[in-house]
């Protein structure tokens, strides 16, 4: 063989190795996606052979050397292998001879070898399609909003610092024509390392501080966070003693102190010392999860002293959050507990949500955060979106996706015609599923076309409080009754305030929203208004929160997921860039002006003509002769004597003198 082939012998057995593998393990996708790095091995490998020309030899080893009977037969010339000879030396000098470190020029050879044969890789940012023309009259809020976002985009675009993004990954296509962005579209997530020796230090310390108040107690678990490290306190015993007094070996009496019994430390003593251990452990806060759930241990969540973000990316690439989209188009990623575990949700099953924050504490990047979770995985076909931003300044950055039903909604007198519109729509698709005998939306959608579809609507409302200022009746009607039905129609509503207060989040609202976040807030009644429990004005700030499942008895604390503007930006140019498919959008100024509040007429009473044939037939009556005469209750008569005056038939109400 080797008088046959020669060294090329080597290359030989390399190649069919690596068939075999391929074949065996079915990795044809290697060899499709690194065909240049195939390529440019062979390249270096024929440069290798031809290198061997150049050592001395006669016989056998010539005949090896050059290739031996097959590769003479192939090559014929040895000028040929002469000429890889000498590129194999000018790659040898690349390697070794002109950089000082060896190992990273032989890696930027390889690189610049491989890059060769690569394709470009595909940019889809940041060119966008022309958006439709505004009319220059046209002054209401949401043309000033979108006019002034638009500027603030084209500055940004005519600046020298162009963003440009590059993807290694195609996006998906869906049945209904449209692209669905790939995830490297978001950061990487930059990973923030703590000290070991401080850690283990504080849990020294929560011992010794147990310790001196007399709490037997041990740290047996740590869980870091993004945030706060989550240390796991198992309770010691309380012993009672008692002495016994007995005579020694050697005959001289001695006393000695027996255990009687012992007692866990109950959980009590321990949260009761939270703000001596604050002190101990210099602190700022400190949050108890007593008991945590599935151990038998209290959870003490410390800050931790260096903070770290949790990135959307890394949340979505979870286990728990893949898991919840295999199953559900509505799997939002929430973030990060205190132990670092990944925690998403899903919004059918929520199925509306509440969110309470100060100013500052992260209850915008949350719904960001939702809003482009849904976009990343959810066609325009999937999910439509209705957007009320009382603040012009925080949600106007997705007007160019066309997931949107209609431009971001800034003006309240809109806002509240966006609820009846959507109000309305609850109506029709309930007389659908009727017509078609489905029960829900999920019924409905299953033997339909991609564009047949009902598409989810998720009503996104970043400030209720400003809604409740102008129309309080009107939009806690409407939000009750949507929260109340809507739910198997695929409407779901996501709404956040930064007033938790009872006149904003009312004993209805809090009723009808089962699933509810709260970030900081600045005292314990509102944390009572929007968790029913005390905590929340604990919290640290910055994506700290309290996450409040439906079935859950006590709130979760998490780290929220963070979303740039940057990446907010790529996601909405991306969606911009597709428009090959006109989406319908409606107007809001179409709806009917009746109040969704108001009362409907009732229908006629029965008795109402025999009132009437009373009433002619004597000159004077009145309720109570109503009561007799129909037997009937006082209300309901009251009811046909008012009716009566309204139709002329009685000249003015008759004096009651006696209650029934």
């Amino acid at each position: 063989m080797l008088t046959l082939f020669g060294y090329g012998l080597i290359i030989v057995a390399i190649a069919l190795g690596s068939l075999v593998w391929v074949a065996w393990r079915r990795q044809f996708s290697v060899v499709k996606h690194r065909w240049n790095w195939v390529l440019g091995g062979i390249s270096l490998a024929f440069a290798v052979w031809g290198i061997l020309s150049f050592f001395p030899g006669e016989g056998i080893l010539r005949q090896a050397t050059l290739g031996g009977t097959f590769g003479q037969s192939i090559i014929g010339d040895s000028n040929i292998v002469g000429g890889l000879g000498v590129a194999g030396l000018v790659l040898l000098g690349i390697i070794f001879i002109i950089p000082r470190k060896s190992w990273s020029a032989a890696k930027n050879s390889w690189r610049l070898l491989t890059r060769v044969f690569r394709r470009r890789p595909r940019v889809i940012f940041p060119r966008r399609a022309p958006a439709k023309a505004i009319p220059l009259e046209a002054t209401s809020p949401e043309v000033e909003a979108v006019n002034e976002v638009k500027a603030l985009s084209t500055q940004r675009l005519e600046g020298s610092a162009l963003p440009v993004w590059q993807s290694e990954h195609e996006p998906i296509l869906t049945p209904g024509g449209w692209h669905l962005p790939p995830i490297d579209i978001l950061d990487k997530p930059a990973e923030v390392t703590l000290d070991r020796a401080d850690i283990d230090q504080r849990a020294r310390l929560i011992e010794e501080a147990l310790a001196s108040y007399g709490v037997e107690a041990k740290v047996v678990q740590v869980n870091i966070g993004p945030t706060v490290t989550q240390f796991g306190v198992e309770p010691g015993w309380d012993r009672k003693y008692k002495e016994v007094r007995g005579k020694g070996r050697n005959g001289s009496y001695e006393t000695k102190s027996e255990e009687v019994s012992r007692t866990r430390v109950r959980v009590d003593r321990i949260t009761s010392l939270g703000s001596d251990l604050a002190l101990a452990l210099a602190a700022s806060s400190i949050r108890f999860e007593a008991p945590v759930p599935g151990a038998s241990v209290v959870g003490i969540e410390l800050p931790n002293t260096v903070f770290g973000s949790v990135a959307l990316r890394s949340a979505i690439e979870s286990a728990a959050f893949q898991k919840i989209k295999a199953r559900s188009k509505l799997a939002i990623a929430l973030g990060k507990g205190a132990g670092g575990e990944a925690m998403a949700a899903d919004l059918t099953k929520m199925p509306h949500l509440l969110i309470a924050g100060a100013t500052g504490s992260g209850k915008t990047v949350c719904l960001n955060s939702i809003i482009c979770c849904l976009l990343l995985h959810n066609s325009p076909y999937d999910v439509r979106f209705i957007m009320i931003d009382p603040k012009r300044v925080e949600l106007v950055t997705f007007n160019g996706v066309p997931h949107l039903l209609a431009p971001v909604v800034v003006d309240t007198d809109k806002a509240i015609k966006a609820l009846r519109w959507l109000s309305q729509e609850m109506d029709s698709r309930y007389r659908q599923f009727a017509q078609a005998g489905a029960r829900n939306i999920e019924g409905y959608n299953k033997d339909r076309s991609p564009g047949e579809e009902l598409p989810y609507l998720v009503l996104i409302i970043d400030e209720l409080a400003d809604l409740m200022m102008t129309a309080f009746d009107e939009v806690e009607h409407a939000l009750c009754r949507l929260a109340q039905l809507a739910r198997a129609t695929g409407i779901h509503l996501v709404v956040a305030t930064q007033r938790p207060s009872v006149d904003v989040i009312t004993g209805l609202i809090k009723a009808n929203f089962p699933t509810r976040i709260s970030f900081a807030v600045t005292s314990h009644i509102d944390s009572r208004t929007i968790l029913d429990m005390v905590g929340a004005e604990k919290l640290l700030g910055r994506g700290d929160m309290l996450y409040m499942p439906t079935e859950a008895s006590k709130p979760k604390r998490l780290q929220g997921s963070f979303v740039s503007d940057a990446e907010i930006n790529r996601l909405v140019y991306f969606w911009g860039n597709q428009r090959q498919i006109e989406m319908s959008s409606v107007d809001f100024d179409e709806v009917a002006e009746r109040p969704l509040g108001a009362r409907i007429a009732a229908p006629p009473d029965p008795l109402l003509e025999d009132a009437k044939h009373l009433a002619q037939e004597y000159k004077h009556i009145s309720t109570s002769f109503l009561q007799r005469r129909l037997r009937i209750g006082y209300p309901r008569a009251a009811r046909l004597m008012e009716a009566l005056q309204q139709a002329g038939l009685v000249e003015t109400a008759q004096p009651e003198t006696e209650k029934p």
